[in-house]
């Protein structure tokens, strides 16, 4: 007992007194000049899917999340570099995750997933580092942990890398410059979730390794249980992923005015009502009236080589319309008359929600022209 209080008190003093400076200068920029850059990270990708429900698995819906809060951020604050640390289905070891954000001498950190558990759990919940408190969230941080059980080299790598209670405590010693600003960023986000109706769970503390690495101000994100039916199908929903990206990024924004000592009218991430709007109003597969003559923008979302239903899991519930060419039946969402830019507009929307290789293709007269011509056309 003696030697392991002595093994934790050296540990402390290892930490605090050799490393005391080691992440200051980001809080210290960040206090001075506010907050410029932002690293998000959407946890999991490719080979590694994350938590999964019936319907859908954990990387495709925080991709999803990410992607729209790092559009809220860039329109609402021009001047804060968004860095992510995937935009698509790729793996990203979990090490390179925060080497990314430490090189980038980022002001904040946002690690967004989705969590696992019985049926019967639901509700969302921000983690800093610490120790954690009960069982389950110790299993949700050896649950995200085992991204690196897809990692090349894996135990050769992580050989000797210690998350034990002395060394996450060492580490919060060193990292305690920041846990302040984690905590209020966590809490204001989860203020924000309940505001939206979410069953809140509160800010905790757990030994997540992408956190243990991070030297700034870092939090990390659960959206919601995929293995609670109720929550899966809300979140793979993409009026929902719109309405949880907001309720991080009006957090955020909380968190903003804080650090940089100023009042705001805490309001949407801009094209919040538009996106939503776009998501109840977009046609039916069967119902859209076109007139003679005019040239129509719409917003390519999947291609087929057989007819797919309009509930397909494909289509990440949005409206859709089918027209044939080439052999193949192929989709598009929104219909856009003589309007090129919404309709850019919304297949940037289109590529936040998941779909990556969302394009525009104009038509007239019932068949599809070049985007050349379309776009010529319209302006006449």
């Amino acid at each position: 007992m003696r030697s392991k209080i002595f093994k934790t008190l050296l540990l402390i003093v290892v930490f605090g007194l050799v490393f005391p400076l080691f992440g200051k200068t980001n809080l210290d920029k960040a206090l001075s000049s506010g907050i410029n850059v932002v690293v998000i990270d959407p946890g999991h990708g490719g080979k590694d899917p994350g938590c999964h429900g019936a319907i859908t698995n954990e990387k495709n819906v925080v991709l999803a999340i990410g992607l729209k809060l790092g559009e809220y951020i860039k329109s609402r604050y021009p001047h804060i570099e968004v860095i992510y640390t995937r935009k698509d289905d790729t793996f990203v070891e979990l090490g390179e995750r925060a080497k990314i954000a430490n090189e980038a001498n980022a002001d904040v950190f946002i690690s967004i997933h989705a969590n696992a558990a019985s049926s019967a759990a639901y509700g969302a919940e921000t983690y800093v580092l610490g120790l954690h408190r009960t069982k389950s969230q110790e299993e949700v941080a050896k649950r995200e942990n085992s991204t690196i059980l897809f990692e090349k080299d894996s135990e050769e790598k992580y050989k000797g890398f210690d998350l034990s209670p002395d060394a996450i405590i060492a580490r919060q010693i060193q990292l305690s410059v920041f846990l302040n600003q984690s905590i209020s960023l966590a809490s204001k986000i989860q203020n924000n979730f309940a505001a939206i109706g979410r069953r809140d769970r509160g800010v905790k503390q757990a030994g997540f390794l992408v956190l243990y690495k991070t030297t700034m101000p870092s939090i990390l994100v659960e959206t919601g249980f995929l293995t609670n039916p109720e929550e899966e199908k809300f979140l793979n929903d993409p009026v929902n992923q719109i309405k949880m990206a907001n309720s991080i990024f009006k957090g955020f924004q909380e968190y903003v005015a804080e650090i940089e000592g100023v009042n705001v009218l805490v309001e949407n991430g801009k094209g919040f009502e538009a996106s939503i709007q776009a998501m109840q109003d977009a046609p039916t597969k069967e119902v859209v009236k076109e007139e003679r003559n005019i040239v129509y923008f719409k917003v390519q979302v999947e291609t087929s080589r057989t007819p797919l239903p309009a509930d397909h899991d494909r289509f990440r519930n949005i409206n859709v319309q089918e027209y044939q060419e080439d052999g193949l039946y192929k989709y598009t969402s929104g219909v856009f008359e003589n309007d090129f830019n919404s309709a850019n507009h919304y297949k940037n929307q289109m590529r936040s929600l998941g779909f990556e290789h969302a394009f525009v293709v104009g038509f007239m007269n019932g068949k599809r022209i070049s985007i050349d011509d379309a776009i010529r056309l319209s302006k006449k």
